[in-house]
């Protein structure tokens, strides 16, 4: 194992800090290191890994597709890319068209491109601006950044892109406030997932929709994390009857391979035209069809209603813990935040020592994203294992 990290640490920009684990295997909710021993995984892959690891459909899929050209290039049309967008559309209510991206991020960056463009388009120069939310997270390329109000993040990379104003989330005041006619779009996490697992309350999204409607603005729906099952219904919004103009997806949709997404009204596809925008791989063929896979098991009914159930269990076992560092337990479906008392931090390091992988978001949030096939047996020893790792630190 050392051997390793000596390489990685020699030879790899170090833009993170990593504990002393090397992932050699894993199966299902559970990843084994290079010295045999597993781990219960309530991070997913950064709640990515939706259907887990080892999943044998995702891996006769990735046999058979890789058998086949992995990439043809946005020069062609391909067959799994095509399906996959049409599928995404059914269950879409509010979208015609899909825009495919290899990353979050990405898809944060052409939906600003869209909305500028769209605004451009239909009410000349000067409409530009975006409003996006204290707390939010958006991604780390220049444009997503501008839009994530975090100090640590954006201060090293000014100037950042102009034209962003902030709000407070949850706050629709502080929006009137904000908004102009200057405004081309509003971007809202449904639920906020860096900015430490805060859902956005229905009032406060319905005026959204009213305001943005108002000043001609586009209503764009960040469900990267979100998204795609995480919440208990395939997209988090749907619980908050509010459609956008433009959505945001990424981490979960090929279950671990690169792959994002933006879907658009007719309205706002209309706008774009050949040569406006593009990426070498995103919807290749290769990834695309893994996606299919995925989003055709988590789009079921029933995979929604075992999400939405075990979210609840999970939620119910955190709340009863009633450890003192506990002060709220919050979330929908598989996507809980644990507000703390203390450095979450701690907790994760103290997790393990006791075979469970845990995420913070922010500096005293536990963030719990665990693949979405969890049980409510492997519930119960997370928490067992939890409690130990809260005894750990006091």
């Amino acid at each position: 194992m050392n051997d390793i990290i000596e390489l990685e640490q020699t030879y790899v920009v170090h833009a993170y800090n990593r504990p002393p684990i090397v992932w050699v295997d894993g199966q299902g909710v559970w990843l084994q290191d290079v010295e045999g021993r597993r781990y219960l995984d309530l991070v997913a892959g950064i709640a990515v890994n939706a259907l887990g690891y080892g999943d044998p459909e995702i891996a006769e899929t990735i046999c058979q597709a890789g058998k086949k050209p992995l990439h043809y290039s946005n020069l062609y049309h391909n067959e799994p890319m095509a399906r996959l967008a049409k599928t995404l559309v059914e269950l879409t209510p509010f979208a015609d068209r899909v825009h495919f991206q290899n990353s979050g991020t990405e898809s944060t960056e052409a939906a600003i491109k869209f909305a500028r463009k769209y605004a451009r388009t239909h009410f000349g120069e000067g409409k530009t601006d975006i409003i996006a939310f204290t707390g939010a997270f958006h991604g780390r390329t220049m444009g997503a950044l501008a839009m994530t109000p975090r100090e640590k993040y954006q201060a090293p990379y000014r100037p950042l892109m102009p034209g962003v104003r902030f709000a407070r989330f949850n706050d629709i005041e502080s929006v009137r406030e904000t908004i102009d006619d200057h405004v081309c779009a509003v971007i809202v996490e449904p639920i906020q997932g860096e900015g430490g697992i805060h859902p956005a309350q229905v009032d406060f999204m319905l005026a959204l929709r009213e305001l943005t409607h108002k000043h001609h603005a586009l209503l764009i729906f960040d469900e990267v994390q979100c998204g795609v099952g995480r919440s208990g219904t395939f997209w988090a919004h749907e619980q908050l009857g509010v459609l956008p103009d433009i959505l945001c997806a990424a981490k979960p949709l090929a279950n671990g391979l690169p792959m994002g997404a933006v879907l658009v009204t007719e309205r706002v596809a209309q706008v774009i035209h050949p040569g406006d925008h593009g990426t070498t791989f995103a919807g290749g063929p290769f990834v695309s069809s893994v996606a299919n896979v995925v989003v055709h098991r988590i789009s079921q009914p029933a995979f929604l209603q075992h999400v939405r159930e075990v979210g609840a269990y999970f939620k119910e076992r955190l709340e009863a813990l009633k450890h003192r560092a506990i002060q709220e337990v919050r979330g929908k479906g598989l996507m809980l935040g644990v507000q703390l008392d203390i450095p979450a931090v701690n907790v994760v390091e103290a997790g393990y020592r006791h075979g469970l992988l845990l995420l913070n978001a922010g500096a005293d949030v536990l963030r719990l994203v665990p693949p979405l096939i969890i049980t409510r047996n492997e519930i119960d020893l997370a928490v067992e294992r939890l409690a130990a790792a809260l005894q750990d630190v006091g």
